[in-house]
């Protein structure tokens, strides 16, 4: 059972027991606890959900094409600004050098690479030269060593401090991070374009509402301990 409905159900029992012992006090306390409980557990409920005849219910999924441009505009404004951007490109966390592209040089297909080497020769003074040895097919072997050692090459290039300053000046350049800057912008409006007024409402519900039943609970204590007074002040 959650806060609210144990909120509830001890106000609605303090309010039965009052009522049938006929205990003014414990009858006025109770029913104040009870209404200030549902009042709260009510205005809750109506954030969420549509309830006939009651103005304003149902904010959350009915406005969720607000709540969707407010997440963009929070992601943008705050988080991936132009001098976010280049900050995080001229920190250490976002240099090249903390970029290890080696798994992808490991999925990179090099045989294009070296395919262009055979017909560079093929073209080339020593095209005789290798017709007499077997022609290009005298070259497939040397293939699979060509393309590793042409990945650790690579890696090595990747992995030097003058790759890595060339490709910070390059990434810090204004154009480029107006650039990053919108693609992140797509993305973010391409995810958000996925949402439906369920999803915004079911995301944000397990966000707040846990927290949002203690409303409830002081609701039922704040309306009690008026209930109190009222009855104190009736008996004065």
């Amino acid at each position: 059972m959650n806060k609210s409905i144990i909120t509830n159900l001890i106000a609605f029992i303090a309010t039965l027991v009052g009522y049938i012992s006929e205990q003014h006090l414990i009858f006025t306390v109770g029913l104040f606890a009870l209404s200030g409980a549902i009042t709260n557990w009510l205005a809750i409920h109506m954030l969420f959900e549509k309830v006939p005849g009651l103005y304003g219910s149902g904010v959350i999924p009915a406005r969720f094409e607000d709540f969707k441009l407010a997440i963009r505009q929070l992601m943008m404004e705050q988080f991936f600004t132009k001098e976010n951007i280049d900050r995080f490109l001229s920190s250490n966390s976002g240099s090249a050098a903390s970029i290890d592209l080696s798994p992808i040089i490991e999925k990179v297909d090099l045989s294009p690479a070296f395919d262009s080497l055979v017909s560079v020769i093929e073209t080339s003074s020593f095209a005789p030269m290798l017709a007499m040895v077997g022609g290009t097919e005298a070259l497939q072997p040397m293939k699979e060593p060509f393309i590793e050692k042409m990945k650790v090459s690579i890696q090595d290039i990747t992995q030097s401090e003058q790759f890595s300053t060339l490709l910070r000046d390059e990434l810090e350049q204004p154009n480029m991070i107006a650039s990053m800057q919108d693609k992140v912008s797509d993305i973010i409006e391409k995810r958000l374009n996925e949402l439906t007024p369920q999803l915004v409402k079911e995301i944000i519900q397990a966000m707040i509402k846990k927290h949002l039943g203690w409303l409830v609970v002081w609701g039922g204590i704040f309306g009690g301990l008026i209930g109190l007074i009222a009855a104190l002040t009736n008996n004065f």
